[in-house]
């Protein structure tokens, strides 16, 4: 539903919704016009705030000093197709069993434009996927799968339950 307080940007992304779950062949070629300075300024304030700094050591606060002059910036390098990731940072937390866990750290600046790409990318694609999926999906998670396996189990005849991890030769 597009209300009044949404940024231009989101009410285009609805559209973009729309169109793609009324004509699943439809394709969608330029969206560089959808990475607005409002847009991004909206994806920045969805950050959350304590949160570890990439490997440019620039926090939340220190981006959010400057921010309609970084945004500004940022959406010229965008344009321009001038911007450039940077490294992400990893650190390893430990796990339970004494190993460690890699974790990759993004930079402020990534972190918003993977939010940005993110919301289109979504927009575009959510309804393709089938309600039974529940991997990596707005609003779902591991928890509301396990939920839905377990209301199945509990009231319908289940013969077995088979548990799959695909590895490749090239993660080995």
């Amino acid at each position: 539903m597009i209300t009044k307080s949404m940024s231009k940007t989101l009410q285009a992304i609805q559209v973009i919704a729309l169109k793609a779950r009324e004509d699943p062949n439809c394709k969608f070629t330029s969206l560089i016009h959808l990475l607005t300075v409002d847009f991004l300024k909206e994806c920045f304030r969805e950050l959350k705030r304590n949160k570890s700094p990439g490997i440019d050591g620039i926090t939340v606060s220190e981006y959010e000093k400057r921010l309609d002059e970084n945004i500004t910036d940022l959406v010229a390098r965008l344009k321009a197709k001038q911007y450039k990731p940077k490294p992400v940072k990893r650190v390893y937390i430990p796990k339970p069993n004494g190993d460690k866990r890699p974790l990759g750290i993004p930079a402020i600046e990534d972190k918003i434009v993977q939010m940005a790409i993110k919301k289109i990318l979504e927009a575009i694609f959510e309804q393709d996927f089938i309600d039974a999926s529940y991997g990596f999906r707005p609003n779902r998670s591991c928890h509301d799968a396990l939920k839905q396996l377990d209301k199945i189990i509990m009231s319908c005849p289940v013969n077995f339950i088979v548990d799959m991890v695909f590895r490749s030769s090239l993660t080995q």
